[in-house]
């Protein structure tokens, strides 16, 4: 089969100005049969560089086979929703709607202005006084996107909403681009080389394996211990620990089934921050040690057990017991009543919450651990961890929390 031609041709075009004088601008132009109507096409664009992109793409579509005809791709925005639609269900609702915030700096249009009134604008639906909107990608059609619309894109969302923001939605455009090529046969354009100003990483601060085991043995002498050793023991997130509950610890198959947070007003979600989230960690003698003793004196939900790690409720004058117990426990209040104190009781260096779970993931990859069970116990999503490893992980389980007993084995009776 003969390829069709690809031919660049210009023109010089006149533009009226508004004092009505006459200016002249050069337009060029991307020609070509095509392929699947037999109709011929003439795309148009301000720049020399962006027709020689358009056009090289097209002869890239044309030899693998994967060409779509232009009226029929998708524009950003409609990829966008599609994205959105696609992630809705496999992330927690308060992630989801992140991503549609960030979103809306890939498909604009943006309010140029401050950030208080991009803010007020998103809350009111009312614009400032002679406000004026910058047109982002939304409109333009996958099959015409180049590195040339991308690149200026990304320096409009850098200029008007920070760094931290346009590398976000450049991310985020990454992801929607590649489910387009799968969905669409969309060819993605690679991201334009040097958005990112690389800046040196602050390196997050770990226990070494010597706290670790004070802080352990000091939980298991601790009736409240449970609450700052077990992040360390299990690596999960301070919200995956704080919405724990009882039904979710299984003695007799010897795992903990991580598949809920706690938000930020003390409710329970029903699924984790990511798909890769939910899943089963083995217990160490060292934690399932520490739960059985915990579950003695754990404060109950009226008489039930409910909570691993609810408030302890209210004090009243002695010798009347609390009151309220059982239910959520604040982040904060988590952080001030029994994470705080034992670093300043041991005079240990100072890390927080979250940290603890890096410590879990380095100690176990120091121990030997294979990269893709520590992702699995770790609840990491990760392209380059299949199935099968998935699979291997759950299998290999026990191996990883040995490897932690070992790691802490002076930390106490618990080893």
């Amino acid at each position: 089969m003969k390829l069709p031609n690809v031919s660049i041709t210009t023109t010089t075009r006149k533009r009226r100005l508004t004092n009505g004088d006459l200016a002249a601008y050069k337009q060029w132009y991307v020609n070509y049969r095509d392929p699947l109507s037999g109709r011929r096409v003439r795309r148009a664009f301000d720049t020399k560089k962006a027709a020689e992109a358009s056009r090289d793409g097209l002869v890239r579509q044309f030899v693998e086979g994967s060409y779509v005809d232009p009226r029929s791709a998708p524009t950003v925005a409609e990829a966008v929703a599609h994205w959105l639609a696609d992630r809705e269900g496999k992330v927690k609702a308060s992630t989801h709607a992140s991503y549609a915030a960030i979103c809306k700096a890939i498909v604009g249009p943006l309010l140029e202005g401050t950030t208080r009134e991009r803010t007020d604008y998103a809350k009111t639906g009312v614009a400032p006084k002679g406000s004026k909107f910058l047109p982002l990608l939304g409109l333009v059609r996958l099959s015409d996107l180049t590195t040339a619309h991308i690149r200026p894109w990304h320096r409009t969302v850098t200029n008007q909403c920070g760094a931290y923001t346009a590398n976000r939605a450049k991310a985020h455009l990454q992801s929607v681009l590649a489910l387009a090529e799968e969905d669409f046969r969309i060819r993605a354009p690679a991201m334009p080389s040097g958005l990112v100003r690389r800046r040196a990483k602050v390196k997050k601060a770990i226990l070494s394996p010597e706290h670790i085991r004070a802080l352990l043995a000091e939980a298991q002498t601790d009736p409240e211990g449970l609450y700052y050793a077990f992040p360390f023991l299990a690596g999960t997130r301070p919200s995956e620990q704080l919405g724990l509950l009882w039904s979710e610890v299984d003695f007799d198959r010897n795992v903990i089934r991580i598949c809920r947070v706690q938000e930020r007003d003390g409710s329970l979600t029903e699924m984790t921050k990511t798909e890769a989230g939910t899943r089963e960690v083995p217990m160490s003698a060292m934690l399932r040690a520490m739960l059985l003793e915990w579950r003695v004196r754990c404060p109950r939900r009226g008489k039930e057990l409910h909570r691993v790690f609810p408030g302890p409720g209210r004090l009243q004058p002695w010798p009347k017991p609390r009151i309220g117990g059982g239910g959520p426990l604040a982040y904060q209040n988590f952080r001030r009543r029994y994470w705080e104190p034992v670093f300043e009781r041991l005079g240990l260096p100072y890390v927080t919450p979250h940290s603890a779970r890096h410590a879990f993931i380095s100690t176990l990859q120091a121990e030997g651990i294979e990269v893709g069970l520590v992702a699995k116990l770790a609840g990491h999503a990760s392209p380059a961890v299949t199935l099968s490893h998935y699979t291997q992980a759950v299998r290999g389980g026990e191996a990883a929390v040995a490897a932690l007993d070992r790691a802490f084995a002076q930390a106490g009776t618990g080893s």
